[in-house]
């Protein structure tokens, strides 16, 4: 209720307020993400991802979910070996030596063995139109991993995907975060890709952008392999046995460089948290809550695309992806194009004083995707730093993404807010997502050039 100097007073409830105290000391959320990210690597269809989904299984058990299964489901296992870049002929118009010079540099998922040399091109932020603007073919494209803060963010697969269809002989992500850290990130979704891509760091980058206005060449020689494989869901249930169903998942994979501490070790954590302060209270819920931790995420959205095939999409009345919950400060909802949902968070949150940052556009990039192009009205839980940060991944997708980075008072308090919206939203009764608004909320983002490229763009709505 509101007072009468309007703020708001939370109804006496001693059920809830019981959980949430046991939930301010509760350490499981910080013993699961400790778990996992002592394990070699969480690589898509690894044997650290198969220790990792039995890691979140017994956890979810531990949390008192019902059914705990693992599903396995097949797919393409990508793995590095060793790559080579250097840039050729670099002259002696600078202080390096007439000659090679080599750089670090790590093939990104999905890459293709490869032994190719070309121009390198500078196509700043790998923009559509920054790509238009310059000649690809037979050319090393070299493009950032930011976007400029004015437009939409340009995701890496589309920068990929427009270069490689402008002739691109091979595609080289630079970071915008300093520290020597070359990032990583699939190329495309579950096959080898149609050219070679690797990662360097913003450092390697600087060199890169100067050398290319000098009209220097490249080498680049990556071994990699991709076979088939087979990676696991983990579920389990909680609440009344109902029709219908609030399905709450996060991956728990990660790519092989890092710990993957924040992405998304501390999403899966911030689920099991409030899988146990839900089990707390099981009796308020007027839905079944169906939790999932889903394998391959990072290569492809795969463990999200078969548990969808698996569920009745009819029965599913909303997806809550946590991804990105649980590393920073603010809690972020972002409600793809469902503004019932956006205005269920902003409740659910103000309720109890909490801050969140919101995003209503959608975007097709995480793992509530396979479920949002069906109608399934999804909610992604993230997190954004106090004072905004900087955009981009800053540790994500880079051997710096550890375990040190992440406060344990984040992962508590997202997974009490991240129970508290799946309560209200287990009693909330909220719109499917049109294909035809969806389409239209793309295309308002410019966004379709960009899918098509990424191949992600769904075949029905051509």
């Amino acid at each position: 209720m509101d007072d009468a100097d309007g703020s708001t007073t939370r109804e006496h409830d001693p059920t809830l307020e019981r959980a949430l105290g046991r939930a301010w000391t509760d350490d499981r959320t910080w013993r699961l993400l400790s778990r996992l990210t002592a394990l070699p690597d969480r690589m898509g269809g690894s044997s650290g991802e198969r220790r990792a989904a039995e890691i979140v299984g017994d956890s979810l058990e531990e949390a008192g979910l019902a059914d705990v299964r693992i599903d396995e489901f097949p797919m393409q296992r990508w793995q590095r070996g060793t790559t080579e870049f250097a840039v050729t002929d670099v002259g002696d118009e600078t202080d390096a030596p007439a000659g090679d010079r080599s750089f670090e540099a790590i093939a990104l998922p999905y890459c293709p063995p490869g032994d190719l040399e070309g121009p390198l091109v500078d196509v700043g932020y790998g923009t559509p139109e920054e790509i238009d603007e310059v000649d690809l073919r037979g050319a090393i494209a070299v493009a950032s991993t930011t976007t400029p803060s004015d437009r939409r963010f340009v995701h890496r697969m589309e920068k990929f995907g427009h270069a490689a269809a402008a002739g691109a002989e091979a595609f080289v992500f630079a970071n915008h975060v300093p520290g020597q850290l070359p990032p990583t990130g699939a190329l495309k979704f579950d096959a080898e890709a149609a050219i070679p891509g690797v990662g360097v760091s913003a450092e390697t980058h600087d060199w890169l952008v100067e050398y290319a206005k000098r009209d220097a060449r490249a080498r680049l020689r990556v071994d990699a392999s991709t076979a088939d494989g087979t990676s696991r869901n983990v579920h389990g249930t909680l609440g009344p046995e109902t029709d219908e169903e609030v399905l709450v998942l996060a991956h728990y994979d990660a790519h092989d460089i890092a710990e993957g501490a924040l992405d998304n070790g501390c999403g899966i954590a911030t689920v099991a948290g409030a899988a146990s302060i839900l089990a707390d209270l099981e009796d308020d819920l007027e839905c079944r809550v169906r939790i999932a931790g889903v394998g391959c995420e990072e290569i492809g959205l795969l463990g999200a695309e078969a548990l969808a095939e698996d569920l009745d999409l009819e029965s599913v009345r909303a997806v809550v992806n946590v991804d990105g919950a649980g590393r920073f400060r603010n809690l972020k909802a972002l409600s793809h194009a469902s503004e019932p949902l956006a205005e269920l968070a902003e409740d659910a949150t103000e309720s109890v004083g909490q801050p969140i940052v919101h995003d209503r556009d959608p975007h097709p990039f995480s793992d509530h995707w396979p479920f949002l192009r069906a109608g399934v009205p999804s909610l992604q839980l993230h997190s954004e730093p106090a004072d905004g940060g900087e955009r981009g991944r800053g540790w994500g997708h880079t051997a710096a993404d550890t375990r040190d980075k992440v406060e344990p008072r984040n992962l508590r308090e997202h997974a009490m807010l991240t129970a508290l919206l799946i309560r209200e939203l287990t009693g909330t009764e909220v719109p499917r997502v049109s294909a035809d608004e969806l389409r239209e909320r793309f295309e308002d983002q410019n966004y379709v050039p960009g899918m098509r490229a990424a191949e992600v763009w769904p075949s029905a709505w051509e």
